[in-house]
C-alpha cells in the first residue's frame, strides 16, 4: 500500500471511492467536473491524500490549508471527505492518510487542523480521537446553503 497525494490520473478511482461516502453516485464526466478537477489539482492549498493498493484507491481524505491573518499569520488546515472502502476499514489506513495530511499541514506551518464529522457513531468518533483529534476545544456549527 502507498500513501500519497492525488495525481491527475486518479479522478476515476477517487470518484469510485466517493460512492462509499454517503452513497454518492459517480457524477457525469462533463466540462464542469473537469474544471473542478483541474482547479483542485492546481490549487497549492488543496491536498487530496490517497491510499492505493493494487492500483485501486482504497482510502482518502482532503486537507485544505487556509491562509490566515490572525494567530501570527499562521495558516490552519481543514480535513474533509475521510473515506475508506469497507473491507479495508479498521486496518489503520485512514489513520495513515490523516497522518500524511498532518505532515503536509506541519510543513505549511499550520497551527491546527480542524475536522468535523456528521457521524454520531462511537466507533467513528473514537477513531478520530485515536487519530489525535478532540471534541472538547471547539463547537462546530453548520449552515447548509
Amino acid at each position: 500500500m502507498i500513501i500519497r497525494e492525488i495525481s491527475d490520473k486518479d479522478l476515476h478511482g477517487l470518484l469510485a471511492l466517493y460512492t462509499h461516502l454517503h452513497a454518492n453516485p459517480i457524477p457525469e464526466e462533463n466540462d464542469t467536473l473537469l474544471t473542478i478537477w483541474t482547479d483542485i489539482l492546481t490549487d497549492r492549498n488543496h491536498h487530496i491524500i490517497v491510499a492505493v493498493e493494487d492500483n485501486t484507491i482504497i482510502s482518502s481524505c482532503v486537507l485544505i490549508i487556509v491562509p490566515n491573518l490572525t494567530h501570527n499569520q499562521e495558516p490552519y488546515a481543514l480535513i474533509e471527505n475521510v473515506v475508506t472502502l469497507s473491507h479495508f476499514r479498521k486496518q489503520g489506513i485512514a489513520t495513515a492518510c490523516l497522518d500524511f495530511g498532518k505532515q503536509i499541514a506541519f510543513q505549511h506551518g499550520c497551527y491546527k487542523i480542524m475536522l468535523m464529522t456528521g457521524s454520531k457513531s462511537d466507533s467513528i468518533l473514537n477513531f478520530y480521537r485515536r487519530a489525535g483529534y478532540n471534541s472538547n476545544d471547539k463547537t462546530a456549527f453548520i449552515q447548509w446553503l
